[in-house]
């Protein structure tokens, strides 16, 4: 499940948990209460761009 994702929309939507998965079925992300291909893909993305970001902002310190 995209968590990254979820977190972001719960946290601009704080009492409408509605507006947080009907966003993620229009995405794609998920259909009904379980995670798509797209959804787990999203995820896996967002993981490598993270960790790439990290080691960008070590070395730029080296």
């Amino acid at each position: 499940m995209p968590n990254f994702l979820i977190a972001k929309l719960k946290k601009e939507y704080p009492n409408n948990p509605g507006a947080v998965y009907g966003t993620l079925n229009n995405l794609g992300a998920m259909k009904g209460n379980k995670e798509t291909a797209k959804g787990k893909a999203m995820d896996k993305k967002h993981e490598r761009d993270v960790k790439k970001k990290l080691l960008d902002k070590k070395k730029s310190k080296e």
